[in-house]
C-alpha cells in the first residue's frame, strides 16, 4: 500500500487493555486531554473552508458532563489522551461557550476530503462510537437501559437478571472493482450527485464470505458472474458504521443488465475514461473513500 486509506491508521494508541481502568482513565482526564464534542453525529471543526480538529481541555466542557465516565476514552496520539463525548441533548451548541467563535458542528460528509487523513480519522472515529451508544441506550435483549462501561466500549445491560453485555457494532460491507481486459465495470445511484460512477459495493450477509458477498453482489447488480477474486484493502466508513472491504474481481462476461431499483445506471469504462472524467464520468468518487482508491491503483496499475 502506498499509504492508508482515509479515516485509517491515523495514529492513535487504544490502550484497550487499560479501558478497565479507572485510575488510569481519571489520570488521563486532565487538562492535557483534548476531548472532541460530537452534536447529534456531527463533528466540531474550525471552519468548513479549512476545517481542522478543534480540541477542548476537560474542564472546558465539564459542565456538560455528568462524570467522566460520560465521555468516550478513544486512545492516546503523540502522548495526548484523547476523549469524545456526545452533546446532542444541548439546543444551539455553537451560541454557548466554549464553542462560541471557535468552530462549527458539520456533516463530516461535508468535509472529510479537505481534512488531514489523521483528523479525519480521528473525526471519523469518534462520530461513529457515539453513534453506537446513541443507538444502544436500551438492551436489545430485555429493553431495559443498559449502561456505559470500559471507557465506553462496553454497554451493558442494567437489569442483573439479563445482564447481556454489548459491544460497538460495525457493519462488514464489501466494495469491489470488476474488470474485463483495459475496462472496469462502474455503477450509479439516482441520489448521487450528476455524472457520478462509483465501484459496487453491498453488505455482507449472515453466513456469508466475504468472496461469496463479492460474488453475489455483482450478480445482483450488474448480471456478471466474476473470478480471481482478490482484497485490496479496508477502510472504516462510519456513515454510519460500516467496515468497507475492497477487492477486485474479473468479469466472465461483458454483457450488463442492472436492477433499477439497485442502480439508475451501469457501464464500462476503459482506462483512459476513468483518468479523464470521459464517457459520460463528469465526477468520479469522492476522494476520502475507498472507492476512488479501487480506480486510481487499477487505473495506474498499482
Amino acid at each position: 500500500m502506498r499509504a492508508p486509506n482515509h479515516y485509517a491508521d491515523y495514529g492513535l494508541a487504544r490502550h484497550a487493555e487499560r479501558r478497565v481502568d479507572e485510575g488510569w482513565l481519571d489520570a488521563q482526564f486532565d487538562n492535557s486531554a483534548c476531548v472532541l464534542p460530537v452534536w447529534r453525529s456531527r463533528a466540531f471543526v474550525r471552519s468548513v473552508e479549512e476545517p481542522r480538529v478543534v480540541c477542548f481541555e476537560p474542564a472546558e466542557v465539564g459542565a456538560f458532563l455528568n462524570q467522566r465516565r460520560d465521555a468516550v476514552f478513544l486512545g492516546v496520539k503523540e502522548g495526548t489522551p484523547h476523549f469524545a463525548f456526545d452533546l446532542s441533548h444541548v439546543e444551539d451548541p455553537e451560541a454557548r461557550a466554549p464553542f462560541v467563535r471557535r468552530g462549527i458542528f458539520v456533516d463530516l460528509r461535508s468535509v472529510g476530503t479537505l481534512l488531514p487523513p489523521d483528523e479525519g480519522g480521528l473525526l471519523a472515529y469518534a462520530k461513529g462510537i457515539l453513534h453506537w451508544h446513541e443507538r444502544h441506550r436500551f438492551c436489545g435483549n430485555c429493553g431495559q437501559p443498559t449502561e456505559s462501561r470500559e471507557a465506553g466500549h462496553l454497554r451493558v445491560c442494567s437489569d442483573h437478571s439479563c445482564g447481556v453485555s454489548h459491544f460497538p457494532r460495525t457493519d462488514p460491507a464489501v466494495i469491489m472493482l470488476i474488470g474485463r481486459g483495459d475496462r472496469a465495470v462502474l455503477g450509479r445511484k439516482s441520489e448521487w450527485p450528476d455524472g457520478m460512477y462509483s465501484a459496487l459495493a453491498g453488505f455482507v450477509e449472515p453466513g456469508e464470505s466475504l468472496e461469496e458477498a463479492v460474488a453475489r453482489e455483482v450478480k445482483e447488480e450488474v448480471a456478471i458472474e466474476v473470478a480471481n477474486i482478490r482484497y485490496h484493502s479496508s477502510q472504516p466508513w462510519p456513515f454510519p458504521a460500516s467496515l468497507m472491504l475492497g477487492f477486485y474481481a474479473d468479469a466472465l462476461s461483458d454483457e450488463i443488465a442492472f436492477d433499477p431499483d439497485e442502480l439508475e445506471d451501469a457501464r464500462w469504462f476503459t482506462r483512459a475514461e476513468l483518468e479523464a472524467g470521459g464517457a459520460g464520468l463528469v465526477r468520479r468518487a469522492r476522494s476520502d473513500s475507498i472507492a476512488r482508491r479501487l480506480i486510481d491503483d487499477w487505473v495506474h496499475g498499482r
